[in-house]
This record gives structure tokens, C-alpha cells and sequence, in this order.
């Protein structure tokens, strides 16, 4: 890290985490259905085996605890399957946790030098949700691809953002909290009102631009609603979805479909709209509408978007698959689609 440099100016997203209570079923899950394929299963025998998930950018770590104890055994009682850790990639691990952790973070696991030359080190976020710094050393020689041969392709990419839910009132420190610790900058922020129903989000994203998470707080002066519901069954602030980015969603959306994944359903009557409403730079609303895909445009241009059904026991994780066609931020219908086509789902 060069002199005066901020340790939090390269950030990544290095892995998500997601704590499972069946270890199989949900690595068949991502397997079949999102096309990522299995490059390592790793055991602490007697505390948690790890199913090393990638593809492309993506990489997912599928826990398992084996100890009632582990910290993934307590995350699983209280929430259930869920992301437990969004990993920050960094040049310098050390670093960023010490700065973090001055600036206020809550420490959870010092630096570390594994055998593989990774250095990480754990602190607290939202929730339950812990942040990994992660310094990974340079490959020796090329990188090997991630996406092996064999693997059916979904075109999925890379990790775009996370939607995160936070109880009532707390919108305002949890962003706070991104800003001072780790430099985040609020890029977007808007209220959406859907009937009786409201709810206020706030955008954050790293320095790098290459971390962004929307959070979402339930505005309680209204009637409760899918976020109410979300911070109830969930047991408090967490990852409602995690958005996958696609070069082509119409490809992504029917691979993964007959890969065994649900996608939320969309009114027929929102496709006989969309032309008064978006002149499309890419597909038709008959292509967007025979597989359920959202369209939406800001300033920069225009995205694509679709969400899965949830196949959580409490309905608290889903995923979302985006393709950006200019769009660079979060146009007013993007939050408004989702809260729309979560609520008919009578989440």
C-alpha cells in the first residue's frame, strides 16, 4: 500500500459465504441451476467442511457446520441458510483490518497466513454478516479459467450487489457505519411507495466501485410489507438477495431455467406497457415476456433484471440475474419491480 493511500481503495467482492444447513442439496443447487461448478471441498474436521463454489468471477463458499458451536452453526439456528460473510479482496489484509477496526469495526478473527501465502482477517458488519479482508498472492504464472470445460454455461459473471435489509431505523448508521469504516460512498437514495406499503433505500459502493450494497429499511408509519416480513422470519438484518451480473440475460434466464431454477412471475399486462414507458435497446417485451424479465433505464442507460423464487424455508434468500446495457445506477423502478414482484408473491 503506497504511502497515505486509504487500505480500503481496492476493494472486491473476493467471495460470499453463505452458511447451509444441507450441504449437498445446495451445491446441486448451484451446480444444476447457475452453472458454477465444484473446485474444492475443504474440512476443519470437527468444526465446518466448505464447498469452494466458482464461476468466472464468482466464487461461493457453501458451509457447513459440524460442531454445534462453529459460528456457522449459530448462524444457521438463527437465521437459517444465509450469507454469514461477504469477503472484501485487498492488497493488504493486514491493513485494512487494523484501520477498520480503529475507525470503530468490531474484530471477529485477526490476521492470518494460511499455507497457501492468503492472508485474511475478519470484522463485523450489518447484522451477523462478517466481512473477510482477503490478500490473495500473485499467480505464479497465468490464471487457470474458472468456468472448466464441461460446465453448463449460464453466462453468469460476477457479483453486481447485494440487497440488504435492516430493521426500522437503522438505515441511516448502517450506512454511516460503510462510510467511516471503509470508505464507501453514497452513490443513490430513494423512498418507494406501493400502495399502503413503504420502504427508504440508500446505495452504498466502495472506492472501487466494484462493492456495492442497497440497503433497505421498512418505513413503519405505513402498513408491513415484504422488508417487515424479511427482518422478522429472518431474525434481524441480513442478505435478502445477492445479483448476479449476465452479457445476456435471455441466455442466463433460459439456462438457468432448465436448470431446475423459479423465477418470480410478471403480470402479462407489464409487457403490453413496456413500450409506452422504454424505447428497448436490446430484446423485444414479446422475448422479456416469455421468460419474466424486467426491463428499466437510467441517466447512463438501460438494465435488464429478473429475480428468483426463493427456496428458503423462511423465504429470506434469493438471487437476482442483471444485465447492464449503459445502466450504471439504480432507476426509480428497479426497487419499486422487486418490492412489486416479492409482494405478489405473498412473501
Amino acid at each position: 500500500m503506497s504511502t497515505g493511500q486509504s487500505p480500503f481503495h481496492d476493494l472486491s467482492v473476493d467471495h460470499v459465504r453463505i452458511c447451509v444447513t444441507d450441504l449437498d442439496a445446495t451445491t446441486a443447487e448451484f451446480v444444476d441451476g447457475y452453472g458454477l461448478t465444484v473446485a474444492d471441498v475443504l474440512e476443519d474436521p470437527g468444526a465446518q467442511r466448505t464447498a469452494v463454489l466458482v464461476r468466472e468471477d464468482i466464487r461461493l463458499l457453501l458451509s457447513l457446520p459440524l460442531a454445534e458451536d462453529h459460528p456457522s452453526a449459530v448462524y444457521t439456528r438463527l437465521h437459517g441458510d444465509g450469507v454469514c460473510d461477504i469477503a472484501l479482496g485487498t492488497a493488504d489484509a493486514e491493513g485494512a483490518f487494523a484501520e477498520a477496526v480503529r475507525r470503530g469495526a468490531r474484530p471477529l478473527a485477526a490476521p492470518h497466513r494460511h499455507d497457501d501465502g492468503v492472508i485474511t482477517a475478519s470484522v463485523g458488519g450489518f447484522g451477523d454478516v462478517a466481512h473477510t479482508f482477503v490478500r490473495r498472492p500473485a499467480p505464479a504464472g497465468p490464471p487457470e479459467p474458472r468456468t472448466r470445460t464441461g460446465v453448463r454455461g449460464t453466462g453468469l459473471r460476477q457479483v453486481d450487489h447485494f440487497a440488504v435489509c435492516v430493521e426500522a431505523g437503522d438505515l441511516a448508521g448502517t450506512v454511516e457505519f460503510y462510510e467511516r469504516v471503509m470508505d464507501f460512498r453514497m452513490i443513490f437514495e430513494e423512498k418507494i411507495v406501493v400502495g399502503a406499503q413503504s420502504m427508504n433505500s440508500q446505495v452504498v459502493q466502495s472506492r472501487s466501485g466494484l462493492v456495492t450494497l442497497t440497503v433497505i429499511e421498512p418505513d413503519t408509519s405505513r402498513e408491513p410489507g415484504q422488508i417487515d416480513a424479511f427482518v422478522k422470519n429472518h431474525g434481524g438484518a441480513g442478505v435478502q438477495h445477492v445479483a448476479f451480473t449476465s452479457g445476456d440475460i435471455v441466455h442466463s434466464v433460459t439456462a438457468m431455467r432448465a436448470g431446475g431454477v423459479g423465477f418470480l412471475d410478471t403480470p402479462d399486462a407489464y409487457y403490453s406497457r413496456l413500450p409506452e414507458r422504454l424505447a428497448l435497446s436490446r430484446y423485444s417485451p414479446a422475448e422479456l415476456g416469455k421468460l419474466d424479465i424486467l426491463a428499466d433505464e437510467d441517466h447512463a442507460g438501460q438494465l435488464f433484471q429478473i429475480f428468483t423464487r426463493s427456496t428458503h424455508p423462511r423465504r429470506t434468500l434469493f438471487f437476482e440475474v442483471i444485465e447492464r446495457a449503459g445502466a450504471t445506477t439504480f432507476g426509480s423502478g428497479n426497487i419499486k419491480a422487486l418490492y412489486e414482484a416479492v409482494e405478489a408473491e405473498g412473501v
